[in-house]
């Protein structure tokens, strides 16, 4: 796996410059020179087309990828209990391999037909901590970036409080395309998130809407397992997705989805059948 600079004009190869330090974008993220090899690559001439690439998720094996539920006041008031928004968040654990990159295929399995789409913001750990305050919360945030957090309906809570299943059929989720370097809270404080399927918008909110904010997120997280550079928290989508509607409407193979929050980008997948091969 190579890393680079995306530009209007190509790729600026980063990998073929520093891979004998940092071998993936995972070390130079512990090495806290992301910005850095950004601000230089910036007068290099393109080295790849975009045409030429293919995107893999930006971390590749995080130690973590952690995910929020339910983070949006409308998301919460799916649930029709007549709750007020929990004190914490809720979490579940996600592997890489549940998720595949910008421009790729999210795999229905043959188990179900019940994938759902969830567009979210991530954010990526830079610097490690444990019982990181909030007020230092976002000074341990690396990078930004966008998730489909897919989802098997069905599969989620096939037992008592377990939704572990249907949040890790293989590539049914994608993050990306790329990090956008942290800089300043401004990149956070108000950012418009929609996910659009076939160009018809089905999620849309804004992160000053979130009930738990970026900086109690970590501080939460961070409570009770070390944070380490690489890791990936999803930090939780608004209402809107297709097992909302009545009746339900369920990814299909053709289906685009697209992902977009201000000032970080697009994430853009289609659908397909996974393809069995011989054991």
């Amino acid at each position: 796996m190579k890393y680079g600079l995306v530009r209007q004009d190509g790729i600026v190869d980063l990998s073929a410059r520093h891979g004998a330090r940092w071998p993936s974008l995972r070390e130079v993220i512990a090495a806290g020179a992301l910005s850095t090899l950004a601000d230089e690559a910036a007068g290099l001439a393109a080295d790849h087309a975009m045409a030429d690439i293919v995107y893999e998720i930006p971390v590749p094996a995080p130690e973590k990828i952690i995910c929020v539920g339910v983070n949006f006041p409308d998301r919460n008031e799916e649930y029709k209990d007549g709750q007020a928004a929990p004190a914490n968040p809720s979490l579940f654990i996600r592997f890489p391999r549940s998720f595949t990159g910008h421009g790729r295929p999210l795999i229905r399995p043959p188990e179900s037909a019940q994938l759902d789409y969830e567009g979210e913001i991530a954010i990526v750990i830079g610097k490690g901590g444990r019982r990181i305050a909030q007020a230092d919360a976002l000074g341990h945030v690396a990078a930004l970036t966008l998730c489909n957090e897919g989802t098997i309906r069905d599969w989620v809570r096939p037992a008592k409080f377990n939704v572990t299943q249907g949040k890790n059929f293989d590539a049914t989720g994608s993050i990306g395309p790329w990090l956008v370097p942290y800089t300043d809270e401004s990149q956070l404080t108000d950012v418009k998130l929609e996910t659009r399927v076939n160009g018809a918008v089905r999620q849309s909110d804004r992160t000053s809407r979130m009930i738990f904010s970026f900086r109690k997120i970590i501080h939460y997280i961070s409570t009770f397992t070390t944070l380490v550079p690489g890791d990936v928290i999803v930090c939780g989508t608004p209402t809107g997705a297709g097992a909302r509607f009545d009746p339900p409407v369920w990814l299909k193979p053709g289906d685009v989805v697209e992902v977009e929050a201000e000032g970080i980008g697009l994430l853009r997948n289609t659908i397909a059948d996974e393809v069995s091969r011989p054991c």
